[in-house]
């Protein structure tokens, strides 16, 4: 059990907080990891290490070892060296966990954000219209199932020709 007092290890944690709040995604700068929905904890630990557990966006994600050093670097950057970062791979990361301001930020930065909820009719095929980042058009076409990033897949637009990536809805 943490022994110290309640205030103290509010403050702690707001602070711990506060220090992660601007970490990036490594594959796309815009998001931080909390627009992501990748950061699912932060707690005290024994001795008043804090601790943050992340779930990857998919299990074998590459940018996982980038994100564990990018938040250890900002928590001992804030007085927290001791830090952990723990991944949990259960509940698996899904696209509802991503913030409304992240999506807007991936719309504006040129990425479809997800289209709906994640459901088991995404996994299966059915997809819903994405509209264009660019332009706004709703007359898209899937090109790719794969993108720059495996939870992307690679999209054009119809109307203005472009080519974008898209969030999977998972």
């Amino acid at each position: 059990m943490v022994s110290l007092a309640a205030s103290e290890t509010d403050e702690r944690l707001q602070r711990a907080r506060a220090a992660i709040a601007d970490v990036s995604d490594p594959e796309i700068p815009v998001l931080t990891l909390g627009d992501l929905g990748v950061i699912r904890d932060i707690g005290l630990e024994e001795g008043g290490i804090i601790e943050v557990t992340i779930t990857p966006t998919y299990s074998g994600c590459p940018a996982m070892k980038v994100m564990e050093f990018d938040l250890a670097t900002a928590l001992a950057k804030a007085g927290f060296a001791e830090a952990r970062i723990r991944t949990a791979l259960a509940p698996a990361w899904t696209t509802d966990w991503m913030s409304e301001a992240g999506k807007e930020k991936l719309r504006a930065y040129g990425i479809a954000p997800p289209a709906g909820k994640a459901s088991r009719r995404a996994l299966f095929g059915a997809e819903t219209a994405l509209t264009c980042p660019r332009c706004g058009s709703g007359k898209t076409t899937k090109i790719s199932e794969f993108g720059s990033t495996a939870c992307k897949a690679q999209w054009r637009c119809d109307a203005c020709l472009e080519p974008f990536d898209a969030f999977k809805c998972i």
